[in-house]
């Protein structure tokens, strides 16, 4: 599958440098080309530049208007246009004028091909001195030993490292803590290997006796090593193609060997290429020179990214079908970077290349802090999602990624984003504006976040428990009830203030919508009567402290457990499920029934030939079995005694019990006492009362009711046929 996906990419390769060469001569060979290339070969750079300025049609009719005093032949012979009409021609001169561009800058390189021979006849004749002087064995020797130095003192550092290495390598990594750790003593050794190799090798360079210009062009060349060097340790850092547990990039062992070492590559011939035409500037080299060196390194580099990208291992939940449309989209839009940056576009290729790079590094972060925080020791997640490490890590590298993009993006366009004020096209002020905008955003997206996850963890560590004492109970219900309304209230004081700072980095005068906003408020202060009364009075529940989260309150014919707040209204759960939303306004008085204690009061009949000594005796006894109870001594406050006898009733003695307990768990206790006393009474034959209907008088009259009775049930009986009937 790696030999057909080479073939592949040798094909691909073909075919684009077939269809770049054709497009190369096509736009290369007109007339002003062909002139050009007719001209003397040592016109110096700017020279050629005035006479391609010369050539320009544009440029050649202001010259005859100003020779003539009349205006341009294209402004004679135009007649009056339409706005439609003048909008689209001025879109086909700047189409037709970009074109023109491009054609001039391919047709620049085709040029600059045959100066190739004399820039490096020119770059001989600079070297020779230096060359002749040493000569060209005593340069590498010298370039060697700098690189031999540096490798001596990287390989002392590993012998010296041994234990720390192996401190690593035997760490265990259950937690977050552990892996993070190990991250960091990774990276401390990475680095401390890099930074030995760059001291032993600058320091030996710069001891050893180079020319001048040699030494700028090794010290150039050194730096690609060095660079190469940091990338492999990076790399091994990130991909670990040797040890699976301490990767951060989640992928399989071929694909971190593959990456680990196209990597390097990639980025140290893009290394190469960046010094080497800071160097070419630094000789002396003409433009069109550069510019063919440039477009020729980015076309190496294209192929190295073409075949990294046809021969990565394929992915396990990825198909190959799926795999293939990737690599085709990847290769697409890299050969059309290629194409802007011929076409003498720098700017859009690394726009593309910005805008292409950043959603991948953003996936990788995510896919690297999710891997770092993730589980491996079986006992469950060591950081629960959102908490403030993964927040820190995630958003944190996110906002980095995104503002370092931001500041690339603005230096690609001339923006000093801390001058606003000295722009003086109203484009360049619109964009830094834009730009200075999303950075506030992302800020304030990081900053909510941040307190977000801040409050939920107090609130969630604030969650009741059994074992706490009351004081700390109340505490954290407390805290509960007030960290939500926190959090809404800091989410519309960020909101509010990252909209404003945002409009004025755009330029927009904030001052007139502040004034806007006072006088918007006062108006539906008026209007909203009702609303503002309601947040209000909630203002003043939370701190008078009225209710908490989970205390039952009751007002009016409303009543049930405290849900959840907002601005304006609580959300009462009735006890057999129907959930009520009530505004703050409409509360009034508060009956709270889970604060502190409560009295719970009961009353018992019993028989006027019951023994009330004895059952006071008996109710106290179970007053004090209640106690022995491990379940309900924890609630009782005072326990169940008998007050007395509370009335005489027509049929029963009505005796008063009372107990205090802990709010909500009196129905329990009484439940479990009415049980008690039940059986406590039925064991010394104390009665319960009930009414009972008595029927009084004598035989005669007995009599006569039974005989009334037995009159009646016939007549009715007599009655059913005739009805019937």
């Amino acid at each position: 599958m790696r030999g057909s996906a080479a073939g592949h990419a040798r094909a691909l390769c073909r075919a684009a440098l077939l269809a770049l060469l054709l497009v190369a001569c096509a736009w290369a060979i007109p007339e002003q080309a062909q002139a050009q290339t007719q001209a003397p070969q040592t016109q110096p750079a700017a020279v050629q530049d005035f006479l391609r300025l010369l050539e320009d049609p544009a440029v050649q009719s202001w010259l005859r208007s100003q020779r003539d005093g009349s205006p341009p032949a294209t402004a004679r012979a135009q007649a009056p246009l339409s706005t439609l009409e003048h909008d689209v021609a001025q879109g086909a001169g700047l189409i037709a004028e970009r074109i023109a561009e491009i054609r001039r800058h391919v047709a620049g390189l085709a040029l600059a091909t045959t100066e190739l021979g004399n820039q490096a006849k020119r770059l001989g004749d600079m070297l020779a001195p230096e060359l002749a002087r040493l000569g060209l064995v005593a340069i590498l020797a010298l370039f060697l030993v700098s690189i031999g130095v540096g490798m001596a003192a990287e390989w002392v550092f590993w012998r010296l490292s041994g234990g720390f290495r192996k401190r690593i390598i035997a760490r265990q990594l259950d937690t977050t803590a552990d892996r993070v750790q190990a991250v960091a003593m990774r990276f401390a050794f990475g680095l401390g290997w890099v930074a030995t190799f760059a001291t032993g090798s600058i320091g030996a360079f710069l001891v050893l006796p180079w020319p001048p210009l040699l030494r700028m062009i090794a010290l150039t060349y050194l730096q690609v090593l060095l660079i190469v060097r940091l990338t492999r340790v990076l790399g091994r850092f990130l991909f670990a193609p040797g040890a699976a547990r301490f990767r951060l990039i989640p992928m399989s062992d071929a694909a971190a060997r593959h990456w680990h070492g196209w990597t390097a590559a990639l980025i140290g011939w893009f290394a190469f290429g960046r010094l080497t035409v800071e160097l070419l500037k630094g000789l002396g080299s003409p433009a069109p020179v550069i510019g063919l060196f440039v477009a020729a390194a980015a076309l190496i580099w294209l192929a190295l990214a073409l075949v990294a990208i046809w021969n990565r291992p394929p992915r396990h939940e990825a198909g190959p079908a799926a795999s293939r449309a990737v690599s085709w989209g990847v290769s697409a839009y890299l050969v059309l970077l290629w194409l802007s940056l011929l076409g003498g576009a720098p700017r859009l290729f690394w726009l593309g290349a910005v805008a292409a790079a950043t959603p991948a590094v953003l996936t990788l972060v995510r896919q690297s802090v999710a891997a770092l925080l993730r589980d491996t020791s079986g006992a469950g997640r060591t950081e629960a999602p959102g908490s403030m490490m993964e927040l820190c890590l995630e958003r944190g590298l996110r906002a980095v990624v995104l503002i370092g993009a931001i500041m690339f993006v603005a230096r690609l366009f001339d923006i000093d984003l801390a001058s606003l004020a000295t722009r003086e096209t109203a484009a360049q002020r619109m964009m830094a504006g834009a730009l200075n905008a999303f950075i506030i955003v992302l800020l304030a997206d990081f900053l909510w976040h941040a307190a977000k996850v801040a409050i939920e963890k107090r609130v969630a560590s604030a969650a009741a428990s059994a074992d706490l004492d009351e004081d700390e109970l109340r505490r954290r219900a407390r805290i509960r009830t007030l960290m939500p309304i926190l959090r809404n209230i800091l989410f519309v004081f960020l909101g509010t203030m990252t909209a404003l700072m945002a409009l004025s980095q755009l330029g927009v005068e904030i001052g007139p919508l502040i004034a806007g906003a006072g006088v918007l408020g006062v108006a539906i202060g008026f209007g909203a009567q009702t609303l503002v009364r309601d947040v209000i009075s909630g203002i003043f529940y939370l701190l008078d402290d009225a209710f908490r989260v989970g205390e039952y309150i009751q007002s009016s014919s409303y009543k049930g457990t405290v849900e959840s707040f907002s601005l304006r209204s609580v959300k009462l759960r009735h006890h057999r499920g129907p959930l009520y939303t009530v505004p703050f306004g409409s509360l009034g008085a508060i009956q709270n029934m889970s604060r502190d204690w409560v009295i719970d009061k009961v009353k018992i009949g019993v028989t006027y030939d019951s023994d009330i000594d004895l059952a006071k005796k008996l109710v106290k006894q179970v007053g004090r079995e209640l106690l022995e109870d491990a379940e309900f001594r924890p609630n009782i406050i005072e326990t169940l005694k008998m007050q007395g006898v509370e009335t005489l009733g027509d049929y029963a003695i009505e005796l008063r019990l009372k107990m205090k307990t802990k709010p909500g768990e009196q129905f329990t206790i009484r439940r479990r006492a009415l049980a008690l006393i039940k059986k406590s009474f039925d064991a010394h034959g104390i009665k319960f009362a009930f009414p009972v209907v008595q029927v009084a008088g004598g035989s005669g009259a007995g009599e006569a009711a039974s005989a009334a009775a037995a009159r009646h049930m016939l007549d009715h009986a007599q009655q059913k046929p005739a009805a019937a009937g």
